[in-house]
């Protein structure tokens, strides 16, 4: 006999990405396939993670006290309604725990960020997963997906993994259709990438409301992705369920320290900010003239899409692959005619080019 999960959704947890496959093929010496940051992070953040290894000894106690006032101060927001956790996936996977059971239903935009539904399977909650419209989640079909069995409502605007955006109109309506007893989830990522010069901050909208939070990360602007950084933002009941369920002390020392610097050092923030908007039209320029689909990003990566079958996004990857640059496939149905580039630095974003130029037995210009 053997031991059998107390939660049976946990067997239908699937791999979201397709890894590569053991052929033979050079380890990559350039990553974008995480969507990591290329520029890593602040200067003063390593110095201040490589002081508080010295410290490795301690737990860091009352992270929320600590970070929470630093992550306010920098984005002008209130700090009682912010709690930190070990990456934004913690505080996902947290609320999930609170929200989902057997019984519920967590809705989503089908060709949304795929891990999303695994926080649903582990509590035994099911999924429905709303039409989009060309890889952009559609309001009018999500309304139509709620049900009295909806009590989770999740987004990651900007998505993953093809860049696309919301505006703050379309998320109102979208909440005013929502039923009072479900919880509207805005995985944001990529926030801090947004160039939309009339958007409104997702802050704006969890003020406003009872039954919305945003989640936030390290990770991507901050090039913190290896501390495991995340925090959330929402209304005070909902913020101290979550630190109710919380590891015991949810951050390490390291990572406190680095994120606590990162947040002093605005010129490295904005200057990842201009390099990235920078690069992601140029890429996007570049790619289109090969006559690739290039899906619009607010993000720091793009979805590219090959619709020439003798040109296959799998037969594109394999040939950067082979000149050591790592991209991302995805074994979504949805996906399989597209990859999704990380932005790096110029240099890198050009041999990129070239080598899917060569790929595509396009003629340099």
């Amino acid at each position: 006999m053997t031991v059998e999960p107390a939660h049976p959704g946990v067997r239908k947890i699937k791999a979201y990405m397709t890894e590569a496959e053991d052929d033979g093929l050079p380890a990559p010496d350039l990553l974008l396939n995480s969507n990591e940051s290329v520029f890593g992070p602040s200067p003063q953040a390593i110095a201040a993670a490589r002081d508080a290894a010295a410290k490795m000894e301690r737990y860091s106690e009352n992270v929320d006290a600590i970070l929470a006032p630093e992550i306010a101060a920098f984005f002008g927001l209130d700090a009682s309604k912010i709690t930190v956790g070990n990456g934004s996936d913690d505080l996902l996977a947290r609320l999930a725990r609170i929200y989902l059971g057997p019984g519920t239903e967590m809705l989503r935009s089908e060709n949304g960020y795929p891990k999303a539904p695994n926080y649903a399977f582990a509590n035994d909650a099911e999924v429905h997963s709303a039409p989009d419209q060309g890889f952009r989640p559609s309001v009018p079909h999500l309304i139509d997906g709620i049900t009295d069995r909806t009590r989770m409502i999740y987004l990651a605007n900007p998505e993953n993994p093809a860049g696309t955006y919301l505006g703050s109109d379309e998320l109102q309506a979208l909440h005013a259709a929502m039923p009072a007893n479900a919880l509207l989830v805005l995985d944001s990522a990529y926030d801090e990438y947004i160039d939309d010069p009339g958007r409104t901050p997702i802050n704006a909208l969890v003020d406003g409301a009872r039954n919305i939070v945003m989640t936030r990360t390290f990770s991507k602007i901050f090039g913190l992705a290896g501390a495991r950084v995340g925090w959330l933002y929402g209304p005070d009941e909902i913020v101290a369920d979550v630190r109710r369920v919380a590891t015991t002390f949810p951050l390490s020392g390291v990572s406190l320290a680095a994120a606590r610097a990162a947040l002093t050092d605005r010129d490295h923030f904005n200057m990842v900010y201009e390099a990235n908007r920078d690069g992601r039209a140029w890429l996007s320029e570049q790619l289109s003239a090969l006559g690739l689909e290039i899906v619009p990003s607010q993000t720091n990566f793009v979805l590219a899409g090959f619709a020439d079958p003798d040109k296959s996004a799998e037969a594109a990857d394999r040939h950067l692959r082979a000149a050591g640059i790592a991209v991302r496939r995805f074994p979504s149905p949805a996906f399989r005619n597209y990859l999704r580039i990380t932005l790096g630095r110029r240099a890198e974003l050009a041999r990129v080019v070239d080598v899917l130029k060569a790929f595509l037995g396009a003629v340099s210009n």
